[in-house]
């Protein structure tokens, strides 16, 4: 058996995991100071983040439109994180569903649609606070919500938690340890960051286990959703209505999104965001196939051209 592929420990892995929440854990309604004002002028998300910045377009505007665009790029990005989280809540219950309540791995699940109930309500309350309104999925992606904790089963559920938690963790780094961001953005960051970090091993450990044991239609089911679910995690965070709500009229706005989707700078960006996640799942025989085609198209893979 490939070493990449040796079965975990889930007891023990979600025992040690179990002990972390305890010590480890937030309550956002306590743990962030809500009442604070925003800080005015400062960034909801580092500039370098900002998906025009390093654009011609970005040159030309004020100050106070840069900051605009950054609050709005924010609240989308939390406004994904709500509903992605949403279906990820759906997809640990039903898979908690027929297991024995028992069992430490089923009690850290528990534990994890907790954390992620508290973190949607985080980001609602952001949301908020920023004075935004959130941005809500298409009718196609809406449904698609709808259907996948139906139809995503074995590796494919672990890979599909792992495209959504890990770009957001791999920004969210960014964005805590900068000092010039508004302090609640980097007060919510950081509680994410530090729970969604057990997440994220719970996941990769329960996926390289269950990948060991997995029959063909499974691991081709796991490849497909790891490149689909690259391409549109990519394509919902940058949203070309960020712009017309930012204040922009139609023609900058229609310009925003041209010089948006061609910037390297963005492009390079998200890659590195992604890069973690790549190597795990390549290591783990994920990236292969129609997948790799997939993350050459969003301009993910090394071997790609970033787009």
């Amino acid at each position: 058996m490939d070493a990449t592929r040796q079965p975990v420990d889930r007891e023990a892995t979600a025992r040690r995991l179990l002990l972390g929440s305890v010590k480890r854990s937030y309550d956002p309604d306590v743990d962030i100071d809500w009442d604070a004002p925003l800080v005015e002028g400062k960034f909801f998300t580092p500039p370098s983040m900002v998906t025009l910045y390093g654009t011609r377009l970005w040159d030309e505007l004020s100050h106070e439109q840069r900051v605009e665009i950054s609050r709005q790029e924010m609240i989308n990005t939390v406004s994904v994180g709500i509903w992605f989280e949403n279906i990820l809540n759906q997809m640990l219950l039903r898979m908690t569903y027929e297991q024995n309540p028992t069992r430490a791995h089923v009690h850290y699940a528990w534990t994890e649609l907790g954390d992620e109930c508290r973190h949607m309500t985080m980001f609602g309350r952001l949301i908020e606070k920023a004075g935004g309104r959130p941005y809500r999925q298409g009718f196609v992606l809406h449904n698609l919500g709808r259907v996948l904790p139906f139809v995503l089963t074995g590796p494919s559920v672990w890979v599909a938690a792992l495209v959504g938690e890990e770009i957001f963790d791999a920004l969210q780094r960014i964005t805590m340890n900068d000092d010039d961001l508004q302090p609640l953005v980097r007060q919510v960051m950081r509680i994410h960051v530090t729970e969604e970090s057990r997440h994220i091993r719970f996941a990769r450990e329960d996926l390289t286990r269950r990948l060991a044991r997995s029959r063909w239609p499974e691991r081709a089911l796991a490849r497909l959703v790891a490149g689909i679910g690259t391409l549109l995690l990519k394509t919902v965070l940058t949203r070309p209505e960020v712009f017309r709500r930012a204040g922009l009229d139609s023609a900058t706005a229609r310009r925003a999104r041209r010089e948006a989707r061609k910037n390297p700078h963005r492009a390079r960006i998200y890659a590195t965001g992604f890069e973690k996640l790549r190597a795990f799942l390549h290591e783990q025989g994920v990236i292969a196939g129609p997948s790799r085609l997939l993350w050459r198209a969003s301009g993910l893979h090394p071997d790609g051209k970033a787009a």
